[in-house]
């Protein structure tokens, strides 16, 4: 397990437009639990929910007019792993990463859904060390770019607009389900199905890939 440095640290400080007070709530953020028992993990769960929050806030004040299930959309195109992944990437957070040995032999200081969970931890870290003004103010400009650049009018896969639909209809979300995987190991076919409970309705689609099973079957 090797650490950043200081200066590292505190450039790292200076492109997350924040220094801690408390600089053991930022090592903790940046410690993936392959290096030590006090990793980020806790710190990871509570900034998952901070930045959900922060991101919903936005767009429910900056698009009045939609309703929940397109806000639920726009939300989810910003907190998904690898939008997350991306503004890490762009804060170089993989510089800072501490990992365990074998996790940075295998190329995890990379990997997307290290840095993804690295600043929802530093999201949660934030928030440990100020307030939670604070945390909406620097973490939203984490974010910011990513907020700015979606929009309603953004193009819908069917599995969206599935979810959207029974949103506005107050019924149950739909539920997948893989029925049947077949063929070799690099040319293999997922059988899915799509089920609407509330509306006692089923539908099966197969696909080289289970996501685009899914979005058929919707």
């Amino acid at each position: 397990m090797k650490k950043p440095s200081g200066l590292a640290l505190g450039e790292l400080q200076r492109r997350l437009g924040y220094q801690f007070k408390d600089q053991s709530h930022l090592v903790r953020a940046l410690t993936h639990r392959s290096a030590q028992r006090d990793h980020n993990e806790r710190l990871e769960f509570l900034g998952d929910a901070l930045i959900g929050m922060i991101v919903a806030a936005y767009f429910y004040k900056r698009f009045p007019d939609e309703d929940e299930g397109t806000l639920s959309r726009l939300r989810s195109s910003v907190v998904r792993g690898q939008s997350l992944a991306g503004i890490a990437d762009g804060l170089d957070l993989s510089s800072c990463l501490i990992l365990g040995e074998s996790e940075r032999k295998s190329g995890g200081r990379h990997r997307s859904s290290i840095l993804a969970n690295a600043l929802e931890a530093l999201a949660g870290a934030v928030m440990l060390d100020a307030s939670l003004t604070t945390t909406q103010e620097v973490v939203g400009g984490w974010l910011e770019d990513a907020m700015i650049g979606v929009s309603p009018h953004d193009p819908v896969d069917a599995k969206t607009q599935l979810q959207e639909w029974v949103q506005a209809r107050g019924e149950s979300l739909p539920q997948y389900a893989v029925l049947d995987v077949s063929g070799s190991a690099h040319d293999q076919t997922f059988k899915v199905c799509c089920e609407l409970k509330h509306r006692k309705l089923v539908t099966e689609a197969a696909a080289a890939s289970r996501r685009a099973a899914e979005k058929l079957a919707a």
